[in-house]
């Protein structure tokens, strides 16, 4: 069987963790962006606040807004996590991930041991 290239699991990954928010959190996320960075994976997703955030937030109760958004980070992460390592079939080092509640968006970066094994890996961009 063909090694995928970098952006089809690029895009794998998209759609897996699109997913995941649809069936854990019942959220339709936006657009997702997911990019390889030598041995890190950065990931932005737009949307990625839930309703119940949203209507906590707007009823003016900001603390329990981040305490909820900070409960379900500590629940969706891990799936996250366990998701990437599958489709990379690589383990990750770490997972650090930022939502704002005001933008709606979230940031991930994912540090990787090693590179996935791809078609292409010279379209991978390297770090100085």
């Amino acid at each position: 069987m063909e090694e995928p290239t970098i952006g089809q699991l690029e895009r794998e990954i998209s759609n897996r963790i699109r997913s995941l928010y649809n069936a854990k959190l019942g959220q339709r996320i936006g657009r997702i962006i997911c990019h390889f960075f030598d041995t890190q994976l950065a990931i932005t997703i737009e949307n990625s606040v839930t309703l119940a955030e949203q209507t906590i937030l707007r009823s003016g109760n900001e603390i329990l807004a981040e305490k909820v958004r900070s409960d379900l980070d500590r629940i969706i992460k891990p799936l996250i996590q366990e998701t990437i390592e599958e489709v990379i079939n690589k383990p990750v080092i770490e997972l650090m991930s930022y939502t704002s509640l005001t933008s709606g968006r979230t940031a991930i970066i994912v540090i990787l041991e090693q590179l996935p094994v791809v078609r292409n890996p010279r379209a991978i961009p390297k770090t100085n």
